[in-house]
């Protein structure tokens, strides 16, 4: 018997487990077949999960965490037991207004902390106070940019404007001078950089080496009353995100996503974030990022609690959520390493970490860690101004942190 899961999507790179779980068979091969919505904004995906439109979603991990603390437009309890990808994004910004920035490219995405000092004085010489796109309030995204610009005294509610807008409808906006440059997942600051209306400021990866993405989410009483269907799909991707993190896949990759039915952008700039290769200035050579986006190995999918209080602390910080024990725990609860473990336990081919919580920042070269099956390595997830997160002692992180003006 099959089992038919509809789950809404948007038109980016990170998609890719999902649809070639569908498109490469791993999900039929588990009894399920996938009906993947496409659909235009993170508001209408959140809503369409909420409501009961599909069982689960490509979801932005902020997003998660906030619909579940009841400060998204529609509250709703969700859980999130595998994570989609990590990386994936970037910073574009009008040609004229980086050119107040290291000319050197690969330099100035080399020092993220430089170039956020670099971009604090070219605040001040830009014709008005810039309009930076994000995709959603509470998008990896824009927390990683308040971060970023925060490093070097910019108060992100201040000193610029940030303008919610959907990922595929950056690069026009650029084009009509509604924004001076966004942050969002590939393809589309690639798009931007191709019709040379910007180029790369910083790149997320860079920012965090290891930065939480994408997870795929439910509703906490759909997963809890639907264990073996959930078990089977996370089989399913598991499979489906090995493959997509096989160089020897990433072209076809690019091919499959550049159809109309899920990204619907050129091929040669989806291979770009799958292969490494990025392009960050029209016409330039290509700069070597190896870990721009990654899919399956380090353990990539697994949903670390401390990750998602690692989002919580953001929340807190910029005072969009009340710090409360209750709050914590509900934060937490948001990524079901135990749902993993339940899922993947008999498949041979799929670390598990032994623990759910690690601190954030810390390792700095590839690490083995213990596990409860195989071998497993984390890579480098430092963060770009060498802060480490213990999600044990979240006030002392908070209070390093010196509080907007």
């Amino acid at each position: 018997m099959t089992t038919t899961l509809r789950i809404a999507f948007l038109p980016l790179t990170d998609v890719a487990v999902l649809a070639v779980a569908r498109e490469k068979g791993f999900a039929g091969r588990e009894g399920i077949s996938l009906d993947l919505i496409r659909t235009t904004s993170w508001a209408t995906l959140r809503d369409r999960l909420v409501f009961g439109q599909a069982q689960a979603a490509h979801m932005l991990a902020p997003l998660a965490v906030a619909v579940t603390l009841g400060l998204s437009q529609q509250g709703a309890s969700l859980a999130a037991p595998y994570k989609l990808n990590v990386n994936g994004n970037m910073l574009v910004m009008a040609r004229d207004f980086a050119q107040a920035l290291d000319p050197d490219i690969a330099r100035r995405l080399d020092d993220p902390l430089g170039t956020a000092h670099d971009f604090a004085a070219a605040i001040g010489l830009w014709r008005r106070k810039p309009v930076i796109g994000v995709v959603h309030r509470f998008s990896s995204h824009a927390i990683m940019l308040r971060y970023w610009l925060a490093s070097a005294g910019v108060d992100p509610d201040r000193d610029v404007i940030l303008r919610v807008l959907p990922p595929s409808l950056t690069t026009e906006a650029m084009r009509a001078d509604e924004i001076d440059g966004f942050i969002a997942g590939e393809p589309w600051g690639s798009a931007a950089i191709e019709a040379g209306l910007a180029e790369t400021v910083a790149v997320g990866e860079r920012i965090w080496r290891r930065g939480v993405e994408k997870v795929l989410a439910f509703r906490a009483d759909w997963l809890e009353a639907n264990p073996d269907t959930v078990d089977r799909l996370l089989r399913a991707l598991a499979r489906a995100a090995a493959w997509c993190d096989d160089a020897a896949n990433h072209e076809a990759l690019a091919h499959l996503l550049s159809d109309p039915r899920y990204v619907d952008q050129p091929a040669e700039l989806i291979l770009r974030a799958l292969s490494g290769e990025i392009v960050a200035q029209a016409g330039m050579a290509p700069l070597s990022m190896p870990d721009f986006m990654l899919f399956s190995r380090e353990a990539t999918p697994f949903p670390w609690r401390s990750q998602a209080l690692w989002i919580y602390s953001q929340l807190v910080r910029w005072k969009m959520a009340e710090h409360t024990p209750g709050n914590m725990a509900k934060a937490g609860g948001v990524f079901r390493p135990d749902i993993f473990r339940r899922a993947l336990a008999d498949s041979g081919d799929v670390a598990l970490p032994g623990a759910s919580m690690k601190l954030e920042g810390a390792v700095s070269s590839p690490l083995a860690v213990g596990s409860k099956r195989g071998e497993l390595t984390l890579g480098p997830d430092r963060f770009f101004d060498g802060r480490v997160f213990d999600p044990e002692r979240i006030e002392d992180f908070l209070a390093g942190f010196d509080a907007p003006q």
